[in-house]
């Protein structure tokens, strides 16, 4: 919501008045008015105290300071903001520069001061990150303890068209499980071969990877329908730290080789590329001798899970020491009288609470703990380092 070109005075009581209707929360409140969250609060405690007198700004000027900005300067600075809500502090001056050219304005850095007095510098949005993964990783000390899947940066085949090479490697063997060029990194395109991998090694314990889409998302716990599935299957989704793939050294490593062996050039067709895909993969775990394994083949050291992959991916079920409750379509849960947000992608998913203290509960998925419900505050918060 754009300031009007109004008093600052006049947009403090309009504010006030949408509280007192009760139709906005306070985080609605700054988005619409551009003011953050503390001055709101600081606004409406002047009003509970002394009424609308107490929305008049009070003045800032020392008692005694030679530097000081004199008051009729301010006033402009905090009247341009009024009137361009989207300028800082550089356009403010720059503007009040070509609109008064003999007064002596103050720097940018002193009207940025003045702004943020005034509670009228909006802060900068975070980005959305997906949550951090908390627990550590589980040990490779045995085939299929943990898998490590990637895609290998994208590039063009001969024919213009883009390759995604999904891979997926044991981290104990460094045997490689799949090298598939896919059209898009898409869920529909990726599960397919991550079943077709399943289905003809097992499965493993958990499934290490990056936070990027198929395999993590913004959502609670960073849970994407991938791994949505895996937990389901009885495989943890473990994620390195955003940024940091030297977290997953061997998968790394083994990247390196099939860049320098295969992706360059490309081939012609993504069925050639295929195949070159299908000898660097036989090559890697048939003929190539790992300095890590004593010079062993990964093909002499993997063996397949003795976790089958189940005619049926199995339903999630709890013990009576928890609160069950299914998430709705719209990604909520019934508690206590009042819808509560989870995350859309458990919607028709049965999830477990259990009681930590008077107003907080452990929620997980499975044997996935997902976060933290605050009762006072009516969410579930994301879990933190």
């Amino acid at each position: 919501m754009p300031w009007k070109e109004t008093s600052v005075m006049d947009q403090k009581i309009q504010l006030i008045g949408e509280w007192i209707k009760d139709e906005f929360s306070i985080t609605e409140l700054s988005e619409l008015y551009g003011v953050s969250r503390t001055t709101i609060y600081k606004w409406i405690a002047r009003y509970n105290e002394r009424g609308m007198d107490g929305l008049e700004e009070l003045s800032r000027k020392p008692l005694c300071h030679p530097n000081a900005t004199p008051l009729a300067v301010v006033k402009k600075i905090i009247e341009m903001k009024s009137q361009h809500q989207r300028f800082g502090p550089k356009k403010i001056i720059a503007r009040l520069k070509m609109q008064h050219p003999d007064t002596r304005w103050p720097a940018v850095s002193t009207a940025g001061e003045i702004l943020k007095k005034q509670g009228l510098v909006q802060p900068n949005k975070k980005k959305r990150r997906t949550p951090p993964y908390t627990e550590p990783f589980i040990g490779c000390d045995e085939p299929n303890a943990a898998w490590s899947a990637d895609f290998k940066g994208h590039f063009h085949t001969g024919d213009g068209k883009l390759c995604h090479p999904l891979t997926i490697s044991d981290n104990y063997s460094r045997y490689l499980l799949q090298c598939r060029g896919l059209r898009r990194p898409t869920h529909e395109q990726t599960q397919p071969w991550f079943e077709w991998t399943f289905r003809e090694y097992g499965l493993p314990d958990a499934i290490r990877t990056d936070n990027g889409s198929p395999f993590a998302s913004l959502s609670l716990g960073g849970l994407s329908r991938l791994s949505v599935w895996f937990i389901k299957l009885g495989i943890l989704p473990e994620r390195i730290d955003s940024g940091h793939p030297e977290q997953n050294p061997r998968h790394e490593r083994m990247h390196r080789t099939l860049k320098e062996a295969v992706a360059i050039p490309p081939k012609s067709n993504i069925f050639e590329q295929q195949q070159a895909f299908e000898n660097f993969k036989y090559e890697f775990n048939y003929e190539r001798p790992h300095e890590a394994l004593d010079q062993k083949l990964p093909a002499s050291v993997y063996r397949p899970s003795n976790r089958p992959y189940p005619l049926r991916v199995p339903k999630v079920e709890y013990d009576g020491n928890v609160t069950v409750k299914r998430i709705k379509r719209s990604g909520e849960m019934y508690w206590k009288g009042k819808w509560i947000y989870v995350s859309q992608v458990l919607a028709n998913e049965p999830i477990a609470l259990q009681q930590v203290d008077d107003y907080l509960w452990k929620v997980r998925f499975g044997f996935f703990l997902l976060g933290m419900l605050n009762e006072l505050m009516g969410k579930v918060l994301p879990l933190k380092i």
